[in-house]
């Protein structure tokens, strides 16, 4: 994977939709989880200051790679230049779907 790729990572996380862009995703180690690496975030010296950037920037601050559950990424496209990530409250009814296994213990034939 060239280091010139950008991805954009959009996930649930604790009732809120996040959108992060990233140099690095992949399948990483962690069963289930999916490996965001090398995070991309606008420059500090622009006048213009966005604070819901700066809240999320604060939030990831010294974090080198993170791991997102599987079944919390909603999308990843690989794009061509980053954007402003940001933190939005997530739409819709107030039911959560409980987490599904990705992957359920025992041999396929003997589950009815």
């Amino acid at each position: 994977m060239a280091s010139s790729n950008i991805f954009k990572v959009v996930f649930h996380n604790q009732g809120k939709v996040y959108e992060i862009y990233a140099r690095k995703v992949g399948h990483g180690a962690l069963f289930g989880f999916v490996e965001v690496e090398e995070l991309i975030f606008g420059e500090r010296s622009a006048v213009v200051v966005d604070p819901s950037e700066e809240r999320i920037q604060s939030e990831f601050a010294g974090v080198k790679r993170t791991y997102l559950p599987l079944h919390s990424v909603i999308r990843i496209d690989e794009v061509r230049k980053s954007g402003v990530s940001k933190v939005v409250a997530a739409e819709g009814s107030n039911v959560t779907q409980f987490p599904y296994p990705v992957y359920t213990p025992g041999d396929p034939g003997t589950r009815r």
